[in-house]
């Protein structure tokens, strides 16, 4: 697979634009993502108990297997709204397929913002008719178009060859702040022209999400909103790609590259986040495990306040494996910060403590984790706790 430059509208058929509709101040807070014919459709949604509307009439929508558009607004969640706010979601979706002379049945709905507020849809109106209306599409207006708190847009586009049809696999998402999923507290969509099928897709965006976006933690809290879905249209003109073959491992490592990307980028981009931190988990007993310590790791709010710090703290990170919940041996373990041994054999290493805070400056700071009890291995990311974190959510609503 070869990354290249591009927007998610890249692969073939497809087509995304954004523009102020007046749901925000003035960044852009409307858009839409659709494909020429109907697509292969998988989605993950929040696990929280309290779902946005917009969660639940799309979760409703992918169960006919097929999809054609997406409509997303920012500004506003559409969450804890009432029966409001479910009519509000699923006109949101008519009005779309009116504007896209498609059927209102393929048209799914996504939001994100303020919770607890009815919808302006006045504005929401507008901003479909302005859509319409626009003659120049831009891609890069739908992906600013979902951001909320995010500092940058989130993208990842790669190129795959499947027995010479060419492939084009794109991705973006949206997450800063209220990032802890299992799954969610984001927005994420993936195009694709490959040709497979919904189930099969839905089977892989499953696995894949559990070794992905389940593995970054920002603030340990789980959005009302969020959800990922993956379009598949098969414009490439390929075969459809059947399970346990070769173009079946070839796809699932591009989907896995795309969203591994994604979620590393939302993790970099934690509210008020100056570093990413990634955690490596190896010689686990599985892989489940492997990723709990990880997670941990990365979750601990101390550890993620040392790394902000620049103090090369390395009992914070014990101290997280400890009640991660997994069974290990404290004497057996070794642990690197930033490639520098700091702990092995039950004791701390010798190691120059002023030179590790300076490696500590980088902008992405890993951790090794080296248990002695199998061979998985298990990584997540996270990203520091600064000031700054406090003083958006302090002012978030005001």
């Amino acid at each position: 697979m070869k990354k290249i430059d591009g927007t998610i509208a890249s692969p073939k058929g497809f087509v995304a634009d954004g523009l102020h509709c007046g749901l925000k101040r003035k960044k852009k807070d409307i858009g839409w993502l659709y494909s020429e014919k109907q697509a292969s459709v998988a989605g993950v949604f929040t696990t929280n108990q309290v779902k946005a509307a917009p969660v639940i009439v799309t979760k409703e929508k992918i169960q006919q297997q097929k999809l054609q558009a997406i409509i997303i607004n920012s500004g506003n969640a559409n969450a804890c709204t009432g029966q409001q706010g479910f009519a509000d979601a699923k006109e949101m979706c008519q009005l779309a397929a009116k504007a896209l002379a498609i059927s209102a049945d393929d048209v799914a709905v996504a939001s994100t913002g303020i919770i607890g507020q009815a919808l302006p849809m006045v504005q929401v109106k507008a901003g479909i008719e302005l859509l319409q209306a626009k003659q120049d599409k831009e891609p890069q207006a739908f992906q600013e178009a979902i951001l909320t708190t995010d500092t940058c847009q989130k993208v990842s586009v790669y190129r795959e060859t499947f027995n010479q049809f060419e492939v084009i696999m794109a991705g973006c998402a949206k997450g800063s702040g209220m990032i802890h999923p299992n799954m969610a507290t984001m927005l994420g969509f993936v195009t694709t022209d490959a040709n497979i099928s919904s189930s099969l897709l839905q089977e892989l965006l499953s696995e894949l999400t559990e070794i992905t976006f389940n593995q970054i933690t920002i603030d340990g809290d789980t959005s009302t909103n969020d959800m990922v879905l993956v379009l598949a249209n098969g414009l490439s003109g390929m075969p459809e790609i059947q399970k346990d073959t070769l173009e079946y491992v070839k796809f699932k490592q591009l989907l896995a590259q795309v969203l591994t990307d994604l979620a590393k980028s939302i993790a970099k981009d934690g509210e008020g986040a100056t570093k990413l931190i990634e955690t490596i988990v190896t010689g686990a007993k599985n892989s489940q495990d492997a990723r709990m310590l990880a997670k941990s790791v990365v979750g601990s709010s101390l550890v993620k306040s040392a790394i902000f710090g620049q103090d090369p703290n390395w009992g914070r990170i014990l101290c997280a494996l400890g009640y991660s919940g997994v069974a290990f041996d404290p004497e057996k373990v070794q642990i690197y910060l930033a490639e520098t041994l700091v702990f092995k054999n039950g004791q701390p290493t010798l190691f120059d403590a002023a030179k590790l805070s300076e490696a500590l400056a980088t902008d992405e700071v890993k951790i090794q984790v080296i248990l002695a009890q199998g061979e998985a291995v298990g990584q997540a990311w996270g990203c520091d706790l600064t000031y700054d974190y406090v003083k958006i959510n302090a002012l978030y609503h005001t």
